[in-house]
């Protein structure tokens, strides 16, 4: 990937390009006007590309020419950019599979704000802002500027971390075409991409029109097909893992860490086939064969009494329903036309339609230690053995561990549909000033289709089989049976009839609007008015916008009557108007050590439906020390107002992995003071001294929900940096800019294992609101229920340095074009209560929050040759933060994962007839994961989990 560096709107290339000409135009033609340029990261028109905040610029090839499947992809591997919704782990939640959200610094993809040239862009995730590229058209991208410090002020709310902005080719002309087919190395994982764009000048070039049509599509790639990640692991205590006991005087050694993560092991307390259990005692009683006879349950002698890890041990491979690549299909139309109605207007229109489908494949419905999935003595599918066992053992019913995957993994498959329109008038209307109106309508619809859901009241019937007079085998209930009642055999893989499976499933579909209105008018002068240091520069305007968003969930599944969670729906609106300006101000000018001194001021002022009266500023700095060196600095402070989901969505039922602390294996990790608190406190909730339970190994129920009354998240960001060009080095350029953003009254949902730590350890005892939000069954004590909903009660703050080199220059007989991009992370710190000052957990350095990653390009073009060469560092990384390794300093022998380094490489050949050929490789020394991760988690997925990528580009320009 070839990154281009900008001080501005341009790479160092064109900046070098730009220097030469403003110092020809001083020599030789004084009294020409000089071009004015609209500057990345204000609105002001200046001369020259100087931009007063923090940016890094990609060109649009760079986007288009790798084996990625989209541009978020490609964005995703720059060290500013979080992987926090990318392919790969995009189906981590309900609703977002194939969605791709770009999330700057890694601080939530609500706080970065995606623009199109400027303007905003209709939402694809319901009740956010947050935008899918997949939305943009690839073809036609010029540039992406991505931008940090002082945002909100100029480009509006959502900008708190900064903004990233598409700036799109303006005139088309001529016919691209283009085709990329890619194959894996280390599994049966293809993409292919298409482009087409074709536009011409009309009316003897006052106008121009142009259309595109894109598609793009990959296969899902399982687990289990890539090498990488087919193997099951499991943690074991240490001595289990072992065979022997843990010295006493090593519990905090890392050599000797609590548990051991071993290969070729997992559950074997639930199967694909049924694991038998005894509900009285729940012991382990067997496993169903195909037949529905049964079968001893073999652990050996590694077994913790949940996972085994012996050679043969009957483990289930939960990976075998994780899909790391999700089957992706994407079409995009664009249409576009600008006519200058005079010589000083010009009008333009644009079009886009995009649908995008992505699918999920998750873990098929399953039942782990439910009371309600039993199988009764006289089950006419009963193997008369397993009915002798049941005799022998007194037991009128048994209980059954089963994942169904005979019934079928659940699928879930979304589909975006986006629309949008824009159009608007531009240009001067004097001399000196600019004008841009404009009207933008987007809209986007969802639907989530939800295959195999399970009915709950129709498998319960279908499972409670038995024989009617005449021998037939039947549902017990005679109104089941009214109703169509299949009887189903769960006892064994496949023993279930396609019948039954159509009795005990239903599809279940949701779906979503999202709507967006905005008109802005934004006026400009660069030349308001002179001082002695040169011109006054101002931009100002007004802004209205109108968001909507709706869900409306499947009117049975919202019922809780199925397996998949009973979803809230929202309706939610809000409209904003805004007034803004920009001034910049040059105060000083050719005197000793300042070539130019100019300070830069934004304040955006907000009017919203929601949240009343909100205010955004920002002050700035630009120093030009000299012609080769300058310095920039910016103050700002911004607003996040929030959304409509945080606002209005319904209370949903979600599940989350907790454990639960009053158990005793729980009260034996802690100090005698921290274990008399914690356990008089349990049992003040009525949890008994000796309770000790694995039911927390399943994920327990949870309600979450919006909450009207919350306040904007209130953040103030710093920006110092230098940019260094030199005259005696012709083509190199060197920027380092440090960052700080932090984030107060950040909407934060509580954590649930937080809500049970805080009461359960509360000094004070149980009568907290925290331990209001918990229910307990009063016969098990088991968790049943944990609330949760949103609040403003974090903070957030982030700081490190960027560093980006460029170096182009001539050798070898042709072109080189060389970069250096890097972000070292100084802190990333996340107070879960803001007024707890220090009660936080810095996260630098943790998987996720990187402390170093950087990205070198090199391009070398020989005649119609172009070799390019790019390689990414990331490195090594902590997996428990330093707040939970103070607690526990050796919770596993997995502590960390080493240096990454990943290698993309291609060659091409452009013909002189505008045929273009290019043979590419992505992780060209197939580099493999690191650890035991699959690559799909948020901070995971920054390492590739396809391998060694080959594609082929074949291309016509004309």
């Amino acid at each position: 990937m070839r990154l281009a560096f900008a001080f501005g709107a341009a790479s160092s290339m064109l900046l070098a390009g730009a220097v030469s000409a403003q110092t020809e135009t001083e020599d030789t033609a004084e009294n020409e006007a000089v071009e004015r340029i609209q500057v990345t990261g204000s609105r002001i028109l200046r001369e020259g590309a100087i931009a007063p905040s923090p940016v890094t610029v990609i060109s649009g090839e760079d986007l288009v020419n790798t084996g990625a499947m989209n541009i978020g992809e490609v964005l995703n591997k720059l060290p500013a950019l979080a992987t926090t919704f990318s392919l790969a782990n995009s189906g981590r939640f309900i609703g977002t599979a194939g969605v791709s959200l770009l999330d700057l610094r890694g601080m939530g993809t609500d706080r970065t704000l995606v623009l199109v040239d400027g303007k905003r862009h209709v939402a694809s995730s319901p009740g956010t802002s947050s935008v899918d590229t997949n939305t943009i058209p690839s073809a036609w991208i010029d540039r992406v500027e991505i931008i940090t410090g002082g945002a909100s002020a100029v480009y509006g709310a959502d900008a708190v971390t900064g903004v990233v902005n598409f700036v799109l080719k303006k005139d088309i002309t001529g016919l691209n075409v283009s085709a990329i087919k890619g194959f894996a190395d280390n599994s049966s994982y293809q993409n292919e991409k298409y482009t087409f764009s074709y536009g011409q000048d009309f009316a003897e070039g006052r106008g121009n029109a142009a259309f595109s049509l894109e598609y793009n599509s990959q296969n899902s790639l399982n687990s289990l097909d890539n090498p990488w990640t087919a193997t099951s692991y499991a943690a074991f205590p240490y001595a289990v893992a072992t065979g022997q006991a843990r010295p006493a005087d090593q519990v905090d050694s890392e050599a000797f860490p609590d548990r051991i993560t071993l290969p070729n092991a997992g559950y074997y307390l639930i199967s694909n086939q049924g694991t038998v259990w005894d509900p009285f005692t729940g012991d382990i009683l067997g496993l169903f064969n195909s037949d529905s006879s049964m079968r001893d349950v073999y652990a050996g002698p590694i077994d913790d009494g949940q996972f085994c890890a012996s050679p043969g041990c009957d483990f289930l491979n939960l990976r075998q329903y994780s899909e790391i690549q999700p089957k992706f299909e994407r079409f995009n139309y664009n249409f576009k036309v600008n006519y200058d109605v005079t010589d000083d207007l010009n009008a333009y229109f644009e079009a886009k339609y995009s649908k995008t489908e992505g699918e999920n494949i998750g873990q098929p419905f399953f039942r782990f230690y439910s009371g309600a999935n039993v199988i009764q003595r006289d089950n006419a599918f009963l193997d008369p053995a397993v009915g002798a066992l049941m005799d022998e053992m007194d037991l009128p019913f048994i209980g059954v561990n089963k994942m169904y995957n005979d019934i079928g993994r659940r699928l879930e498959e979304n589909t975006r549909e986006t629309t949008r329109f824009v159009v608007g008038l531009t240009g001067d209307i004097s001399d000196d000033w600019s004008m841009d109106l404009s009207f933008v309508y987007g809209k986007s619809e969802i639907e989530r289709v939800n295959a195999a859901n399970v009915i709950l009241a129709n498998y319960a019937n279908a499972i409670d089989a038995v024989f009617d007079d005449a021998g037939n085998i039947v549902c017990r209930s005679e109104a089941a049976r009214a109703d169509g009642c299949v009887a189903a055999n769960i006892m064994g893989d496949g023993a279930i009839s396609q019948q039954a499976i159509d009795y005990v499933t239903t599809t279940s579909i949701g779906t979503s609007e999202i709507e967006q209105t905005v008109f802005n008018a934004t006026f400009t002068n660069s030349a308001i008015y002179e001082l002695p240091a040169g011109m006054v520069g101002f931009a100002g305007g007004l802004e209205y916008r109108d968001e909507s968003s709706v869900t409306i969930e499947d009117p049975f599944a919202k019922t809780g009557a199925t397996f998949f969670n009973a979803l809230g729906e929202t309706d939610g609106s809000y409209d904003v108007t805004e007034a803004f300006f920009e001034l910049s101000v040059p105060l000083l000018a050719d005197v000793f050590l300042i070539d130019t001194l100019v300070f830069d001021t934004a304040v955006r002022y907000a009017d919203y439906s929601t949240i009343g009266d909100a205010t955004s500023w920002k002050l700035g700095l630009d120093w030009t020390i000299t012609p080769e060196l300058r310095a920039r600095f910016t103050l700002s402070e911004a607003i996040r107002a929030p959304n409509i989901d945080e606002l209005f969505s319904g209370q949903s039922q979600s599940f989350a992995g907790v454990d639960d602390k009053c158990k005793v294996s729980e009260l034996d990790l802690l100090a005698p003071e921290g274990r008399a608190i914690r356990a008089a406190n349990c049992a003040a909730l009525g949890v008994p001294a000796d309770f000790d339970s694995n039911y927390d190994a399943a994920t327990l129920e949870t309600l979450v929900g919006g909450n009207p009354g919350l306040l904007p998240e209130e953040s103030k960001s710093i920006t110092a940096g230098i940019v260094y060009q030199p005259e005696w080095l012709e083509g190199f350029s060197f920027t380092a800019d440090y960052w700080e953003i932090d984030i107060e009254d950040t909407i934060s949902g509580i954590g649930f294992q937080t809500i049970i730590d805080r009461c359960v350890d509360s000094p004070t005892g149980v009568n907290n609101q925290f331990c209001a939000l918990i229910t307990r069954d009063p016969a098990t004590s088991e968790i049943t229920l944990i609330r949760g909903f949103a609040l403003n009660i974090a903070r957030s703050l982030n700081s490190g340095v960027d560093f980006e080199f460029g170096y182009d220059f001539d050798a070898l007989g042709g072109r080189f074009n060389t970069s250096f991009i890097g972000t070292y992370l100084i802190e990333s710190k996340d107070y879960p209560f803001q007024d707890e000052p220090d009660n936080f957990t810095d996260f630098q350095g943790v998987l996720g929050d990187e402390t170093w990653q950087g990205s070198i390009s090199i391009d070398y073009k020989y005649n119609d040759w172009v070799v390019a060469w790019n390689t990414r560092f990331i490195n090594g990384v902590e997996l428990y933060s330093p707040t939970s390794l103070a607690a526990n300093p050796n919770p596993s022998n997995e502590m960390r994962y080493g240096s990454y380094f990943i290698t993309d490489a291609s060659v091409g050949y452009n013909f002189e007839n505008g045929v273009g050929l290019k043979l590419g490789i992505d992780n060209l020394f197939n580099r493999e994961l690191p650890g035991t991760t699959t690559g799909t988690g948020a901070g995971s997925a920054i390492y590739d989990n396809i391998g060694r990528f080959a594609y082929v580009q074949a291309s016509y320009k004309f």
